[in-house]
C-alpha cells in the first residue's frame, strides 16, 4: 500500500519538477538575455557619426570594464551597414538577413565557444549594427544551483512522507491483523462481537459490519437450533403414540379396530404436523427480525380472506364465525405473511377451544378490525369460559396451554406465543382481555395505521 501511494506521488513529483526546472530556465535565460542586451544598448551609446562616417568612441580598456564577466567571455562588435568592422571582434557575424526587429537573440558557435549573442539594429546617428556575444557557463551553473536547491529538500521531503506512511499505514492496518488473528484462534461456534479498538473510521465501519453479520449468523443458528431440539422434543410424544397406537392395531383382528386405530393415527398425525407447523413459524419469525421492511397491509381483505378460508371448518365445529368493522378499506404497517400468521393463529385458538361452557349455547367466534387514533386494533373474541388474569399472562410464554387444550389435547402452547413475537416484529402490542359481552376471551393486537 505504502508503494501503491509513494509511486504516484514519485511521479508527481518529477514532472512537477520538470516542469518547475523548464520554468526556471526561461525565467533565468530572459534575465540573462536583458543583461546582455543592456551591454548592447551601452555599447551603442559609444557610436557616433561625424562627416558622414560612423565611430567607436571608446578605447579597449573602457570596453573591457564595460563588458567585464568574472565568469563569462564576451565578445562584441559595431558593424557598419554594408556589414563591415567599425570595433570589436570579427567572425560574429553570419550574414544572415534580420527580419526587422529592434534586436534578435540567438544561439551560436563562434571563437570556439557556444554564446548566446543580441543583435541590436540601429538606424541613428546611421544605420549601423552591435552584435554582444556572451558564453552560457553561468546560465548553466545557475540552472544546476536552482536543480540543486529545489529538488533535494523535495526528494528529501518525499522520503520522510514515504517513512510516515510506512508507520501510519502500519498503525492503521493492525486492526485489520488483529482481526486475522482473532479469528483465526476462534471456535468456528464462536459468534461473540469480536472486540477491537480501530484507530481509523473505515477500520471501524468494517469491524462493525463484520459483528452485525456474525450477529445475524448467530440469531438465525439459535433459532435453527431451537427448531431442531423443540422438534426433537416435543414429537417424541406424538411419535411413539402414533407407533403404540400401529402396534395395537396390527395386535388385532377385527376391522372395525382397525379402523378405529387408524382414525387415531390421523388425529395425531395432524396434530404432529400442527405441531412442526408452528415450530418453523415461531424460527422463522427469530430469524426474521433482522432483516424485516415494513409496508403498508390491508387487513381488511386479509381478514376478508381469512374467514372465506376459516368458514368450512368452523361450519365442521358448529362455530358461528362472523366479522366486524370490514366496511371501509383499513391499512396497517406490517408484512402481508405476519398479520395473517397472527389472524390465522388467534383465530385457530378461538376456534379450538372458545367453546361455551354450556353445551346447550351455541359457540360464537368473532373477528374484527377498526381504526383508533394512530392505530389499527384487531381483535378475536370468543364466547367461551374465559381465562382470568394469571392465566392470561401465562399462555403468552411458550409451551404454556390452557385447560381447555389440556382437556382436548390439540394443543403445544406455542400459538399465542407466535403470536406476540409476529407482534413485536411488527413493532405493535398484544393483549388477552375478558370479552366485552359476557364470558369468553378477546385477543387484542394493536398495530401501527398506515395511510
Amino acid at each position: 500500500m505504502m508503494w501503491r501511494l509513494l509511486l504516484p506521488l514519485a511521479l508527481v513529483w518529477m514532472v512537477g519538477s520538470v516542469v518547475a526546472l523548464g520554468v526556471a530556465q526561461v525565467y533565468i535565460g530572459k534575465a540573462f538575455d536583458r543583461s546582455l542586451l543592456d551591454d548592447a544598448y551601452a555599447i551603442d551609446a559609444n557610436v557616433s557619426a561625424a562627416a558622414g562616417e560612423l565611430s567607436f568612441n571608446l578605447s579597449p580598456r573602457e570596453v573591457g570594464a564595460a563588458l567585464f564577466d568574472q565568469d563569462e567571455k564576451v565578445f562584441f562588435a559595431v558593424l557598419r551597414a554594408d556589414g563591415s568592422l567599425l570595433a570589436g571582434q570579427g567572425g560574429l557575424d553570419d550574414g544572415a538577413a534580420r527580419r526587422g526587429e529592434p534586436w534578435v537573440f540567438e544561439d551560436r558557435h563562434t571563437h570556439g565557444v557556444d554564446v548566446r549573442m543580441v543583435t541590436l539594429v540601429r538606424e541613428a546617428p546611421l544605420p549601423h549594427r552591435v552584435l554582444v556575444a556572451q558564453t552560457t557557463r553561468s546560465r548553466s551553473k545557475l540552472a544546476g544551483q536552482l536543480l540543486a536547491t529545489a529538488l533535494l529538500p523535495q526528494l528529501a521531503l518525499l522520503l520522510l512522507l514515504g517513512l510516515w506512511l510506512r508507520q501510519s499505514i502500519a498503525d492503521e492496518l493492525q486492526p485489520l491483523a488483529r482481526l486475522e488473528q482473532a479469528l483465526d484462534q476462534r471456535d468456528a461456534n464462536d459468534l461473540t462481537p469480536v472486540a477491537l479498538a480501530p484507530r481509523s473510521r473505515d477500520i471501524e465501519h468494517l469491524l462493525a459490519a463484520f459483528n452485525a453479520l456474525a450477529a445475524r449468523i448467530a440469531t438465525g443458528l439459535r433459532a435453527q437450533r431451537e427448531f431442531a431440539g423443540n422438534v426433537a422434543h416435543e414429537l417424541r410424544t406424538p411419535l411413539a403414540g402414533i407407533r403404540s397406537l400401529a402396534e395395537f392395531g396390527l395386535a388385532q383382528k377385527d376391522p372395525s379396530a382397525w379402523a378405529e386405530q387408524l382414525r387415531r393415527i390421523v388425529a395425531s398425525e395432524q396434530r404432529a404436523s400442527h405441531l412442526v407447523e408452528q415450530l418453523l413459524a415461531l424460527a422463522l419469525a427469530d430469524e426474521a427480525g433482522q432483516s424485516l421492511q415494513l409496508e403498508p397491509v390491508a387487513v381488511d381483505l386479509l381478514v376478508r380472506d381469512l374467514l372465506l378460508r376459516l368458514l368450512p371448518r368452523a361450519d365442521a365445529l358448529g362455530v358461528d364465525l362472523g366479522a366486524d368493522g370490514l366496511d371501509a378499506p383499513l391499512r396497517a404497517w406490517g408484512t402481508a405473511a405476519l398479520v395473517d400468521g397472527l389472524l390465522v393463529n388467534l383465530t385457530d385458538n378461538a376456534l379450538r377451544y372458545g367453546r361455551p361452557s354450556d353445551p346447550a349455547q351455541a359457540p360464537r367466534v368473532t373477528v374484527a378490525a377498526a381504526a383508533q387514533a394512530d392505530e389499527v386494533l384487531i381483535t378475536v373474541t370468543d364466547n367461551g369460559p374465559g381465562l382470568d388474569a394469571e392465566q392470561r399472562q401465562r399462555l403468552l410464554t411458550r409451551w404454556e396451554q390452557g385447560a381447555g387444550a389440556l382437556q382436548r389435547g390439540g394443543g403445544v402452547g406455542l400459538g399465542l406465543a407466535i403470536v406476540e413475537r409476529y407482534v413485536a416484529l411488527l413493532g405493535g402490542r398484544l393483549a388477552l382481555e375478558p370479552a366485552p359481552d359476557g364470558p369468553g376471551l378477546r385477543a387484542c393486537v394493536w398495530l401501527r395505521l398506515a395511510p
